[in-house]
């Protein structure tokens, strides 16, 4: 789904049908038309319409599960960039959400229908059905790599699927919403969508694939859109926290008041889809199809699968994060095909921007792919998942440069954390055998440090409420230059050379400046959880008081007299750059033939 790139469907289509021979309910007012909604406290009405109010962040039942998506992802091809910068997005959030004690169902998974699949599979020599195993093998592959913990990955290949989508497509019917019509235009099989003349460049190519679309015909079912204008523009309007960030907002406000169109939900030259249930010789249309796959998902668990069990297992979503290119379809149509089964909005859609690599777009005709599998296996998980959300503002678009992301990864994980907690912890062992010698509610009496700690704290906290991914990392990066700066000027060092007089400033000052490193774990847990759960190790505490940690946990107080660390090991080693490399190389062969077979760490991980 997130693969598919989609131009501009409302103006794609050319009626043969006259807007008399519609249905007469599709004629009638909307105002007229009414939905219901579960849950409806989160929804208020105005001027005949129901919205959502809550947010994703501030609803007030703690009990109501977090329901956190990524898009289907189109299983064409492998995963890309851009498909993991989005989960790593999402897991960060999910990760959070934790934290802060919600109980979180975190939703991703692949979009397995359509023409485009059926072309990929052929080309391969491979059927639709094993194509999609193995394509959807690598997402997993990929989000087990990434450390992505997710609560449920949905195919739409799934028989439970399949059932909740034809009885959603059968209440769209009953609500006389779905009507038969014919189309003719120029349909390009990569966007799966017939393009209008006026979009098209030369020799009728797609102006997304740049190759020629393919003449076209095709007698479909259609979803009346249009019914739902004057209700969606109050909904966007009455409710502005439905679609951010804020720009993007006014991107769907545009598109909704330049006037909607119907759009066609089958297809009846698509063999490799979801049989239409009023008419089994055409296959539901893909966006038509895998936008259900965020309800189903709720249901992968059920052996006999229904609409109304599915949304009461979590429905609706507190936030839909997604690319920008598919916006329109989730920001628009997704609302009305909710509305018009009486089926509740989702809280929020979040839609960010896009990867450049070295200031260009990315292509494989351009030769300068950027592939997430190489980057882990080259960088490590924690150095990929800091640098895209740490560099990349979430809803603007990013670039990438090698020697930008090694460079930023050295200064700030290596170098600003790593290496704080690895001589802290030196200090510790060599005077105090590792062990705490003071609690560290009683070593910060009248301390400045504790005291910016816990500002920064509160203030990373709020951006990552409000989806500041990058904010966030930036002010937990500010705990550790905080730390940096207090143990040089502190040179606790010099304090333990002076014998008893001395030894018990300097021990205060390193449970100081490790209890403000346990906070930092703990606070960039949800961008780094593998460095996070190396420096609490570090600290002396095991994985399972790690994966039982809370973000009240954050407050200042948690090192206690007698507790022991562990003997103190790099966390996160430098990478090296490729000419440091080659450097190190010469300079080793002039010095001595031994170190010649030494081989130089490329590894992040420690």
């Amino acid at each position: 789904m997130a693969c598919r790139v989609q131009y501009s469907i409302h103006n794609s289509l050319r009626f043969f049908s006259s807007s008399s021979s519609l249905p007469l309910n599709l004629r009638s007012s909307a105002k007229s038309h009414r939905i219901r909604f579960r849950n409806s406290k989160h929804f208020s009405i105005s001027k005949g319409v129901l919205y959502c109010t809550c947010s994703a962040a501030n609803t007030s039942n703690a009990t109501e599960p977090f329901v956190l998506t990524t898009p289907l992802y189109y299983v064409n091809a492998p995963p890309h960039m851009g498909s993991a910068y989005t989960t790593i997005a999402a897991d960060a959030i999910a990760r959070f959400q934790r934290l802060v004690g919600k109980k979180v169902i975190f939703i991703t998974g692949t979009d397995e229908h359509g023409e485009k699949i059926a072309t990929s599979a052929a080309a391969n020599g491979s059927s639709p059905s094993k194509h999609c195993d193995l394509i959807s093998q690598a997402y997993k592959a990929l989000w087990g790599e990434l450390d992505i913990s997710y609560d449920k990955f949905i195919r739409t290949t799934n028989p439970n699927h399949e059932a909740i989508v034809k009885e959603f497509y059968s209440k769209v019917m009953a609500s006389g919403d779905i009507y038969r019509a014919d189309y003719e235009g120029m349909y390009c099989v990569n966007c799966e969508e017939y393009k209008d003349a006026k979009e098209l460049l030369e020799n009728n190519c797609c102006p997304v694939h740049l190759k020629p679309c393919a003449h076209r015909k095709e007698d479909n079912y259609f979803f009346a859109l249009s019914k739902y204008q004057k209700q969606l523009e109050e909904i966007l309007t009455d409710n502005p926290d439905f679609v951010q960030p804020s720009f993007r907002l006014n991107e769907v406000q545009g598109w909704v008041k330049s006037g909607l169109r119907d759009f066609s939900i089958t297809r009846a030259s698509v063999n490799w889809g979801i049989p239409a249930p009023n008419d089994t010789k055409q296959t539901i249309y893909v966006w038509f199809d895998a936008l259900l796959g965020y309800i189903s998902a709720l249901s992968e668990d059920e052996k006999q699968p229904s609409l109304q069990n599915a949304i009461s297992s979590g429905w609706p979503a507190s936030l839909h994060l997604i690319g920008k290119d598919i916006l329109r379809f989730h920001a628009v149509y997704w609302p009305a095909m909710l509305m018009s089964a009486g089926v509740s909005l989702p809280n929020k859609v979040f839609g960010h921007g896009f990867l450049t690599k070295d200031g260009l777009k990315m292509g494989k005709s351009l030769g300068n792919t950027l592939e997430p599998t190489d980057l882990v296996l080259r960088f490590g998980p924690d150095a990929v998942r800091y640098f895209f959300l740490k560099e990349v503002e979430l809803g603007n678009d990013g670039d990438y440069s090698e020697d930008r992301f090694i460079n930023i990864v050295n200064a700030n994980l290596a170098n600003t954390i790593g290496n704080l907690l690895n001589r802290t912890l030196g200090l510790l062992r060599k005077n105090c055998q590792s062990t705490i010698v003071v609690d560290s509610t009683i070593a910060e009496e009248g301390n400045a440090l504790k005291d910016a700690v816990e500002k920064l704290v509160e203030k990373a906290r709020q951006h990552y409420e409000n989806l500041e991914l990058s904010s966030a990392c930036g002010t937990v990066l500010e705990i550790g230059s905080a730390g940096n700066t207090y143990i040089d000027e502190k040179a606790p060092w010099s304090l333990f050379k002076q014998g008893e007089s001395g030894f018990e400033t300097a021990s205060k000052d390193l449970v100081i400046v490790l209890e403000a490193m346990r906070i930092v774990a703990i606070a960039l847990s949800p961008i780094t959880p593998s460095l996070s759960l190396r420096i609490y190790t570090q600290l002396g505490y095991s994985e399972d008081q790690f994966s039982s940690i809370t973000w009240s946990e954050t407050k200042w107080g948690g090192l206690k007299q007698g507790h022991v660390t562990a003997q103190p090991k790099p966390v996160f080693s430098r990478i090296e750059l490729e000419t440091e490399l080659t450097n190190t190389t010469d300079d080793t062969k002039k010095t001595s033939k031994k170190k010649d077979k030494q081989k130089t760490q490329k590894a992040v991980e420690a």
